[in-house]
């Protein structure tokens, strides 16, 4: 930095005070030091600053599964937003795994983030080591509710699945649900939330089996448990999946058994999932499913993380639960 300054004929701060806040600068300024910038192709180490300082513009996200689209949509969005509030944003992966959560919470204390997003894993307890780093810095939940109060953004699937359990109910036979594994607390949130939609229509909640592993290789488990499900006596007619990425595999199951999916006349079977999954759209037949609306759960976590890094105050409850909406397509 000491260098590049002297390089742009500036003094240190008015040059650090560029890289932390370009938009402050007087336009003549930021010109000249962009200038030298594109001349010389400095960039400071930000994570080396970083650890200098008492209060960074830095922040931390920790999702489950980088390769699941919704989170590396909500990821995509997260960092747009931190780009245009003067923050960078750090993402790691806990790939599902209690000790890999550890390791990248360890990872955030040891950059000293400014504060974090994260999407936590497990359907028990929340990680001891993150009730650690929300002491220390400001902290929003997403996606997956904690088990204690804090703030949380995710989608309300009470509302939800009523939806799409009462559209199912009138348009033909109660569905049967094919559940998540219990890799999160969504999975018991959605078991009941479908549970309660069904009694609401005065039908009786049917659930399928699920195999006892916790595992996000959603699409083998959907494959696995419709398959067992179409080979038993009472083969469902009507399923609704807990997350699109089983019935991913829900829907390979009926192909291979030969069944024709959907709600058109001789259809034999209807199929719907949860979360309209970038590729629903694109399956065979098309998906029904309920939208999560991505972007404003990343905007909502975000509008209350910095708030809380400003001292300011957020108007929004301390959860925000988003409502989702109906996504008709061919499959049900």
């Amino acid at each position: 930095m000491e260098e590049f300054a002297a390089f742009v004929g500036l003094s240190r701060p008015t040059v650090s005070k560029y890289f932390n806040d370009p938009v402050s600068m007087r336009a003549k300024t930021r010109a000249r030091i962009e200038a030298a910038v594109e001349q010389s192709g400095f960039r400071p180490n930000l994570l080396a600053s970083n650890l200098k300082r008492s209060r960074t513009r830095v922040l931390g996200v920790i999702i489950p599964d980088n390769s699941d689209p919704f989170y590396m949509e909500l990821t995509r969005c997260i960092e747009e937003i931190a780009e245009r509030a003067g923050y960078f944003s750090f993402v790691l992966t806990s790939n599902g795994q209690r000790e890999r959560e550890t390791e990248a919470i360890g990872r955030l204390q040891s950059l000293n983030v400014a504060g974090a997003i994260v999407v936590p894993i497990g359907a028990g307890e929340t990680n001891t080591e993150l009730a650690r780093l929300e002491a220390r810095i400001p902290l929003v939940y997403v996606d997956s509710r904690p088990d204690h109060d804090a703030p949380f953004v995710g989608t309300e699937n009470g509302q939800s699945f009523n939806l799409i359990v009462d559209y199912l109910c009138r348009s033909g036979e109660p569905p049967a649900f094919l559940g998540m594994p219990e890799v999160n607390r969504n999975a018991g949130a959605r078991r009941r939330a479908y549970a309660a939609g069904m009694r609401a229509v005065g039908a009786e909640p049917v659930f399928l089996d699920l195999p006892k592993e916790t595992t996000w290789n959603f699409e083998r488990v959907g494959h696995a448990v419709m398959t067992a499900a179409l080979a038993s006596r009472n083969r469902p007619r009507t399923v609704l999946c807990a997350n699109d990425r089983l019935a991913f595999g829900a829907l390979l199951a009926a192909w291979e058994a030969g069944l024709r999916v959907g709600h058109a006349e001789g259809a034999d079977i209807r199929i719907a999932g949860h979360d309209d999954h970038p590729l629903a759209r694109y399956t065979c037949p098309p998906l029904t499913t309920v939208a999560q609306n991505c972007k404003e759960i990343a905007r909502t976590a975000m509008h209350k993380l910095i708030a809380r890094l400003d001292d300011t105050d957020d108007e929004g409850p301390l959860c925000c639960l988003l409502r989702g909406d109906l996504i008709l397509r061919a499959s049900a």
